[in-house]
């Protein structure tokens, strides 16, 4: 692709490193912008400059959040005794977006995958488990992804809750195997979030 600016071309260069977003897409998005008032894009750039420098992970949860406590830990009207184990922020914001799960929510920041070089401990889940010993949750509900490596991780929490007086529970197979939670719908996600089954009934497809 040939650019008549080198301004311009570094401008696409960077943005087509965006997920899914590839030089043509990119070019398309910049040229978008030069015909938009220069304000316009200031107010993106400062936008982006101030999620990147300014945004925290909840001390509690490692959802994303502007304070030091996400507003879902802060709030005394969820249900503080039953935790919902996601992938990251995205499967928080798809399980919010049905209503169905008036929880709370603790963020492992991937799935164990010793082939990509990911193994428990580059993940949150000592702080979870130390949740779960302090005594005060009931329940541990696993929304991960039903892949290979969403199941492992999934099955080497509950190995080390064993010992604890916890319920543990999945979503039901409402979600099929493979899909990623953000892409369901919500009325589908939602119904496997209130017919969640006991984890111990997945084991045998382990």
């Amino acid at each position: 692709m040939e650019f008549s600016s080198k301004l311009l071309e570094k401008a696409v260069n960077e943005m087509a490193q965006l997920p899914g977003i590839g030089k043509r897409t990119a070019l398309r998005l910049v040229l978008h912008l030069l015909k938009q008032p220069v304000e316009q894009t200031q107010f993106l750039s400062n936008a982006l400059i101030n999620m990147r420098e300014e945004i925290k992970f909840c001390t509690s949860c490692h959802n994303i959040s502007d304070v030091a406590i996400c507003e879902i830990c802060n709030n005394t009207k969820r249900n503080h005794k039953i935790i919902c184990v996601v992938e990251d922020v995205r499967d928080v914001m798809a399980i919010e977006n049905t209503s169905q799960f008036k929880g709370i929510y603790h963020v492992l920041g991937g799935k164990i995958s010793p082939i990509d070089g990911v193994g428990p401990s580059q993940l949150n889940i000592g702080s979870l488990l130390e949740k779960v010993k302090m005594g005060a949750i009931e329940e541990v509900f696993f929304a991960l992804s039903s892949t290979m490596e969403g199941d492992t991780t999934n099955f080497y929490i509950f190995k080390h809750l064993k010992d604890c007086a916890v319920k543990t529970s999945t979503i039901a197979r409402g979600i099929g195997v493979g899909d990623e939670l953000e892409y369901a719908d919500e009325v589908t996600l939602g119904r496997s979030i209130l017919n969640r089954i006991p984890f111990e009934n997945t084991l045998k497809n382990l």
